[in-house]
């Protein structure tokens, strides 16, 4: 254990290191990723086979998701406590032993308790992941290791169901979380060996009660919004949960105040001076929004694959590939126009300019996406793949650009100290908004689709199961053998993906105007208490001054 500031290594080695375990840490959030459509996959079979009730089937998804919410924040200020490398390979060897325990589950209660530990795991991973970058990177080099991480996430995505629907052609369901196992071994050792340990150096009390009145205000939120997705905005239950939520949340917030204020020896949760900075905010609001932007592609359209297209799980993840094509140019070009040019990154502090403003950079980005999604607009029953590729590719290219760079924006305001508690922060906000944005446009394209269904004469029971997703009415309308049903059916869902898509893009286009208009023209160095200068001293001719020396490092 060294002191702070102080290292064992040489700082060739150590620059090494550095980019090394970005890849570890890219492995860390790529387990998660895969395992977000896995499921969703196996639910027939795990049905089946574990006798589940659609009760049962909701937990499944729901347990995952509350866990998560509840314990995003608490992890983060876990991991600048005790170490963020320490907590994080606990966090990749718990999902593991979680995939496990979910593969061979014999009953819907065993499933249900995994994958609320597997949320556990999910909720330590993704915040300190992004928690290090900070520690680990200049201010110069951060938009090239989120770009790392963040290509990571969305490379799970497409990869997940394409494993996913092969392993469900060949073994049982309970294959689709064993590829969590490989990936999570590899991610552990390359952590514990290549990745540095920082943690930050106060030393005070935990803050319980603010753990336990956010997890109570995160998870009752989180719950209301799944209920509203579910059965609409109207239901009891979701209304009720949802206000309780914001509510307990509004009186968390007044007692992070108090807390701040008290200077005692409790240290807040949150830190709720970061909201001052406008990076922080508006990169995370914005980064935030590309949840809402991205909905159309991520969750509606492999169901169009699937349910309206007729492909199998295999073939409708290899649509989805396309994205990825265009989301690693996106990433490769953001990342050169936001990289110093060699005479620049000599300069520190504000000097050490970047080619483009990183709220040009957002706003073009998004620009792209809401330009390619108003195309995806036109999607029919009878639309090519070569059409769907094309939309794709070019979403996934400005996602690519806007994504990492306004996430940039809002881990530049976290000092090295407290990068775990506030890049939990982001995450939970994330996390919320992805959820509301679920909930609203998938509220949306259910109501449109049902709205365009012609059911007259059809049995009340086959009725309700047309109604209730585009799944249920291909089924039914085989099982009936009536190609009429079938196309309504299919147009339906057409129609509801074209107007979800319409708004996806109206979503990128103000949130462009909101980069343009509130995204500072310029990376903010040292808010909050950040990087300062020194943070950006690294030159081209040499290794680069790591913020970690700003921060307790055990090498």
């Amino acid at each position: 254990m060294t002191a702070a500031g102080a290292s064992t290594t040489s700082p060739s080695s150590t620059e090494s290191r550095r980019w090394w375990a970005l890849g570890a840490l890219a492995l860390s959030v790529l387990v998660v990723a895969l395992d977000l459509f896995v499921l969703t996959l196996a639910l027939p079979t795990v049905s089946a086979d574990l006798h589940a009730s659609s009760g049962d089937l909701q937990w499944f998804i729901d347990a995952y998701s509350l866990v998560l919410a509840a314990a995003l924040l608490p992890a983060g200020l876990l991991g600048d406590r005790i170490g963020r490398k320490r907590l994080l390979v606990c966090g990749l060897a718990l999902f593991g032993v979680a995939s496990l325990a979910c593969a061979y589950s014999t009953s819907a209660g065993e499933l249900i308790a995994a994958r609320a530990v597997l949320g556990l795991a999910a909720a330590v991973i993704l915040p300190l992941s992004l928690a290090v970058l900070p520690v680990l990177f200049t201010p110069a080099e951060r938009p090239r290791a989120i770009a790392a991480v963040g290509g990571a996430t969305f490379l799970g995505y497409p990869i997940g169901p394409i494993l996913g629907g092969w392993l469900l052609d060949h073994y049982w369901w309970g294959s689709v979380f064993l590829i969590n196992l490989p990936v999570v071994v590899i991610a552990i050792v390359a952590v514990a060996f290549l990745m540095p340990e920082s943690r930050g150096e106060r030393r005070q009390r935990v803050d319980l009660t603010g753990i336990v009145v956010s997890s109570a205000g995160l998870t009752s939120l989180t719950y209301g919004l799944i209920k509203a997705g579910d059965n609409g905005w109207t239901d009891p239950t979701a209304v009720a949960t949802m206000l309780a939520g914001v509510i307990v949340l509004a009186a968390f917030v007044f007692w992070e105040r108090a807390v701040s204020r008290s200077r005692g020896e409790a240290q807040p949760l949150v830190d709720l001076g970061l909201f001052s900075s406008a990076g922080f905010t508006w990169g995370t609001v914005l980064s935030t929004l590309v949840s809402f932007a991205l909905f159309g592609l991520v969750f509606a359209m492999p169901q169009y694959f699937l349910d309206v297209r007729g492909f199998d799980s295999l073939a409708a993840g290899l649509r989805m590939l396309p994205m990825i094509g265009g989301l690693a140019l996106g990433l490769v070009v953001g990342q050169r126009l936001q990289t110093p040019r060699k005479a620049d990154r000599r300069a520190s502090g504000p000097a050490a300019r970047v080619p483009v403003s990183p709220k040009i950079l957002v706003a073009i980005g998004f620009a792209i996406m809401a330009a390619a999604l108003a195309a995806g607009t036109g999607t029919t029953i009878a639309s090519g793949t070569g059409f769907a590729a094309t939309w794709f590719a070019i979403t996934g290219f400005g996602l690519g650009i806007a994504m990492p760079t306004a996430l940039n924006a809002a881990l530049g305001a976290l000092s090295p100290a407290r990068s775990g508690s506030g890049s939990a922060l982001i995450t939970a906000m994330r996390q919320v908004g992805g959820t509301i944005g679920v909930a609203v446009l998938g509220t949306v394209l259910a109501t449109v689709y049902r709205s365009k269904l012609h059911l007259t004469g059809l049995p009340a029971a086959a009725g309700n199961a047309v109604r209730g997703s585009a799944a249920g009415g291909i089924a039914t309308a085989r099982a009936t053998g009536s190609g009429v049903l079938l196309e309504t059916v299919r147009s339906a869902y057409v129609h509801g993906l074209d107007v979800m898509l319409w708004m996806c893009s109206g979503i990128a286009i103000v949130s462009a105007l909101l980069a343009l208009a509130f995204l500072p023209g310029r990376p903010e160095v040292g808010a909050s208490g950040g990087n300062t200068a020194s943070d950006t001293s690294g030159a081209a001719d040499g290794p680069a001054t790591s913020p970690l020396d700003k921060s307790r490092m055990t090498t």
